[in-house]
């Protein structure tokens, strides 16, 4: 049995989370708070981040989401997430790495900072500027979203793939903390509801953190 060391509004958990979720992968979930410098947190990973994942049977320790993910993809058969020709998974993997880190630097990653960060550890009041420039970002991103399903069934292509996934778990998290307008993305708006959908999806829109409440459309799949 796989153990996930995370916490509920991490996005990288949640990317590995779908994935584990899709490829039919047992796991059980450990709380931990990074900003807490929990020792066994960094005994697992010396950078203390989340997610980590481990399997005590065979003494497995993996971290990093995209270390995890592709370890899962090459060693379980089931539903393959990084497929096609090299032209194909190279085009996977540079949508992966836009939402794990652009995406996150830009949206995500402040969203978490002003409204989850200094509420719960800092006991500070939220920058509105810094809000106003995630969200104004966050349209752009929604954009590209809608350009990419304009042109493709997924984000990446025919199927879906470890991208829809990333993508999902990104955007998840800043719809949870307010930070979306899906007013003028009806495209993307289709995609996520689709994504909402799917049994591997269902536990994450259940979970709350503690005082932070989502928005009402957050866990409805119709909405």
């Amino acid at each position: 049995m796989w153990h996930i060391f995370q916490f509920p509004l991490c996005p990288f958990s949640r990317k590995v989370r779908l994935l584990m979720a899709e490829k039919g992968i047992a796991y059980e979930l450990q709380s931990t708070r990074p900003w807490e410098g929990e020792d066994r947190l960094f005994a697992m990973n010396p950078a203390g981040r989340t997610p980590v994942v481990k399997e005590t049977e065979r003494n497995i320790v993996l971290s990093d989401s995209r270390a995890i993910c592709e370890y899962f993809e090459e060693t379980v058969e089931r539903n393959p997430l990084i497929s096609g020709t090299a032209q194909q998974r190279a085009e996977i993997r540079r949508l992966i790495a836009m939402f794990d880190e652009n995406f996150f630097l830009d949206v995500s990653g402040p969203l978490l900072h002003e409204r989850m960060k200094k509420r719960l550890v800092l006991r500070q009041s939220p920058d509105a500027r810094v809000l106003r420039e995630s969200m104004k970002l966050a349209h752009d991103y929604l954009d590209y979203v809608d350009y990419l399903i304009d042109n493709r069934p997924w984000l990446a292509g025919s199927t879906m793939t470890l991208v829809d996934l990333a993508a999902a778990a990104q955007i998840s998290v800043a719809d949870y903390l307010g930070g979306l307008d899906w007013s003028s993305h009806e495209q993307a708006r289709g995609w996520y509801l689709v994504m909402k959908s799917r049994p591997s999806f269902r536990p994450l829109l259940s979970e709350r953190m503690e005082v932070i409440q989502p928005p009402s459309h957050y866990a409805e799949v119709d909405s």
